[in-house]
């Protein structure tokens, strides 16, 4: 008995894996729904709390007030929303032209941690930062010393 191909050259035209599952990067709708649209039961209960949102806010404001441990969180969670990055404070870093003033880098960043000017997961950005500049740093030197290198010794060698 021979087997066809029809039932795969099927799933793919639907951009479908031979398993029947979508393919990656594949969009049933490509288009999909707009950016910043919203779904009806949204619009209506907007549409509901029209003209009162800032009473409605205020009435939670005033119940957090008067110790509403749900109203707290509520504020908490939704109200305010969560820190994400911030500038950091300035800092005196001593500048790092060579690998031998990574250590005073280092040191400066750790100092900062521990006089609490900045927080531990800041100083770890800081220091990862640093780590990433020593890497530059070293590729840099061993690129100045293979062209030293090629320069000595010719670069066409048979």
């Amino acid at each position: 008995m021979k087997k066809t191909t029809q039932p795969t050259e099927n799933l793919q035209e639907q951009g479908r894996t031979p398993k029947g599952r979508f393919a990656k990067g594949f969009a049933q709708n490509p288009t999909g729904r707009k950016a910043g649209s919203r779904n009806k039961a949204t619009q209506a209960a907007l549409a509901l709390m029209e003209g009162q949102l800032e009473q409605i806010t205020q009435t939670l404001i005033d119940a957090a007030l008067d110790g509403d441990l749900a109203a707290i969180r509520l504020i908490l969670e939704r109200l305010v929303p969560p820190c994400k990055e911030k500038a950091l404070p300035q800092l005196n870093l001593p500048p790092v032209t060579d690998a031998a003033s990574l250590p005073k880098l280092t040191a400066a960043i750790l100092g900062a941690v521990a006089d609490g000017r900045i927080t531990p997961g800041e100083g770890q950005a800081l220091a990862a930062l640093a780590n990433t500049h020593a890497k530059n740093l070293e590729l840099a030197e061993l690129e100045q010393r293979i062209a030293a290198l090629e320069r000595t010794q010719g670069k066409g060698r048979p």
